[in-house]
């Protein structure tokens, strides 16, 4: 990502941001219009649907959600004229809780000054300023010296009161009255500002410009409409939950709690602490605030850990550290307009970033979800030794899918990436180490029936584990496995045709590969054993082929090929009734071509999970279903 940045590119941004700066003016009204043209979107196709044309349609929209907004408006201002009047009955009350907060905050600041005043030397009772009989200080003027002049502000009149008042609400009623404008011609344009954003972005990128202005209407759209059920129920809520506790006005506040909660993160909290010390203020206690603060701390945890991942999903596209450094980003830029549209602004800058390459850099960092595969995250993840986080992710994801979709999905992809490091030389030493225990950990946590007895207290039998490891990881998960199931990997004294055999040839790629597949299936309860072709030692006798049903091979390397297909063909003379499969993983670099080794092999297989459903179909079917 950063190696595509240049000094072009930062003149570029800052050029961009000092844009954004300075043409607010223009640039708030533009974007506050587009937003909202894209939330009532939805209504008014549903009233093309019904019949109506496009001008209507959009009259209809726009006086309908601007009748509902200046509503809702003036119901709050009524009720917050209803505060304001109602202040004076709990001013003994105010002033007890403010005398008593202020007790408890000087108390101390009062006991350190006396403590300091006690150990430092008394200053001179001399003084420049003289004090009066009655205290009032008094101060000797000379002749020459100026007198005080204290310059007092006229009494304004009724008319300049009015003239002020209308001066404070024109700018934000001008502005309401652009934005409202704009608004209506952007939902008039609206298939012609498609076409020609279309036509700008060029013939050849028809389509993905297409998806891009989709994607992003729908996003911004979806998420404005959960954000707005979520809301509406919290405010609903709060407001009843504080009625039913005798809070004055609890419409009011409710309607406050849901309205803010639109400003992330920021909101809540000034919703909170208003709700708070009103509350506070009205009550001669304590125990009616505490109630307060406790509730609605309460059901502000609970929307925001359980309703809203439930509601929103994936509906906002951003992570949440991305969704705090939007809204103090746009805050900065924008100010209180900018905190509002903080989210949706952002939003539409990741979806535009998954289809244009010059945006990308934005939706990696502030997407929801990281953009690098389960093997890369696996890879990184080992490389650094982060055993623990790698359990925690593998145990979430085996909650829902086997042991053989997640080598297929996350370690086999992450063992080829480690792999390709190693080959270039990137890895070495200490890494290199760090990777094969780290691995041999996870593959013995992740099949604990597979894995290995409880260490026993022999240095010697440690080294020997260690050196192993360190020369071939698969012979070492396999001996892990050996130690607690014995030489044959289990018992001979079985039925026919009910053992597995995963063979490879004497090398550390074919052993991990026929190790996990082992693993992958005896977690599944199919008796799966390996071993490793051409060591004759690794064979318990030819009166025991008929044990055998299907024997996987990994594919193979051009380098073993030759080796590969005798072993394959000893296979077949030794084992004729069992069925010969060879796994080919889309991760594989094998240039070998497919139809040579099928004509030794019965079937080509694409994954773990279809040698499971192979071996096991009534038990792969019904975990798909």
């Amino acid at each position: 990502m950063f190696k595509h940045l240049s000094s072009g590119s930062l003149v570029t941004a800052s050029c961009f941001l000092g844009l954004l700066y300075f043409g607010r003016d223009v640039l708030e009204p533009l974007a506050l219009a587009s937003i909202l043209g894209l939330v009532i979107a939805p209504l008014i196709r549903a009233m093309r649907r019904v019949g109506l044309g496009q001008l209507p349609a959009t009259l209809l929209a726009v006086v309908l959600v601007t009748t509902a907004v200046i509503g809702v408006g003036t119901v709050l201002a009524f009720q917050l004229v209803a505060v304001t009047g109602d202040l004076p009955r709990y001013r003994a009350a105010i002033r007890t809780k403010v005398a008593t907060v202020r007790e408890l905050t000087e108390r101390p600041f009062a006991r350190l000054e006396a403590e300091l005043s006690a150990v430092a030397p008394q200053a001179s009772s001399a003084s420049s300023t003289a004090v009066g009989r009655r205290g009032i200080n008094t101060v000797t003027v000379s002749p020459t010296q100026p007198l005080p002049v204290e310059i007092r502000t006229p009494r304004l009149t009724t008319r300049d009161q009015l003239a002020r008042l209308f001066s404070m609400a024109w700018g934000p009623i001008g502005e309401a009255g652009l934005v409202l404008v704009l608004l209506i011609f952007i939902s008039l344009e609206h298939e012609s500002l498609r076409d020609r954003v279309i036509r700008l972005a060029g013939q050849s990128e028809v389509s993905r410009t297409m998806r891009t202005l989709g994607d992003a209407a729908q996003g911004v759209s979806r998420f404005f409409f959960s954000q707005f059920a979520v809301n509406f129920t919290f405010g609903t809520l709060i407001g009843v939950l504080l009625g039913v506790a005798g809070v004055p006005h609890a419409a009011l506040w409710g309607a406050l709690a849901g309205l803010m909660r639109f400003v992330p993160y920021l909101g809540v909290m000034a919703a909170g602490i208003i709700i708070a010390l009103f509350v506070a203020a009205i009550d001669p206690g304590w125990r009616m605030a505490i109630s307060c603060i406790v509730l609605f701390v309460a059901l502000e945890v609970v929307v925001a850990n359980v309703v809203e991942p439930k509601v929103y999903g994936h509906s906002s596209g951003l992570s949440p550290l991305a969704v705090i450094l939007s809204a103090v980003f746009w805050g900065a830029m924008w100010g209180p307009v900018g905190l509002l549209l903080s989210t949706p602004l952002t939003l539409c800058l990741v979806v535009a970033g998954r289809h244009v390459r010059s945006l990308e850099p934005v939706t990696i960092l502030l997407g929801d979800a990281p953009s690098i595969s389960g093997g890369q995250r696996f890879y990184h993840r080992a490389l650094s030794g982060d055993t623990y986080t790698i359990l925690r992710d593998a145990h979430a994801y085996l909650r829902r899918a086997s042991f053989a979709r997640y080598c297929d999905q996350v370690l086999l992809p992450g063992l080829a990436l480690a792999g390709a490091d190693i080959r270039s030389g990137q890895i070495v030493g200490v890494q290199m180490t760090t990777i094969r225990s780290t691995i041999a950990v996870v593959a013995s946590a992740l099949t604990p029936e597979s894995g290995p007895q409880p260490r026993r207290p022999f240095m010697r039998r440690r080294r020997r584990n260690v050196s192993l490891l360190d020369a071939n990881l698969g012979a070492h998960l396999r001996e892990m496995r050996e130690t607690r199931q014995g030489r044959w990997q289990g018992s001979l004294d079985v039925p026919l045709h009910s053992v597995v055999l995963c063979a490879g040839l004497p090398s550390e790629r074919d052993a991990i590969l026929s190790e996990l597949l082992v693993r992958a299936l005896r977690e599944a309860e199919v008796d799966a054993r390996s071993t490793t072709l051409g060591d004759a030692g690794d064979r318990p006798g030819p009166e025991k082929a008929e044990l055998v049903s299907t024997v996987f091979l990994p594919y193979p390397q051009e380098d073993v090929l030759e080796q590969w297909l005798a072993a394959a063909d000893i296979l077949r003379v030794h084992l004729p009734q069992a069925l010969l499969a060879t796994i080919r993983l889309p991760i594989d670099t094998s240039t070998v071509s497919q139809p040579t080794i099928e004509r030794h092999v019965d079937m080509v297989l694409r994954s773990f999970e279809e040698a499971l459903a192979f071996v096991m179909p009534e038990k792969t079917g019904k975990n798909l279903a």
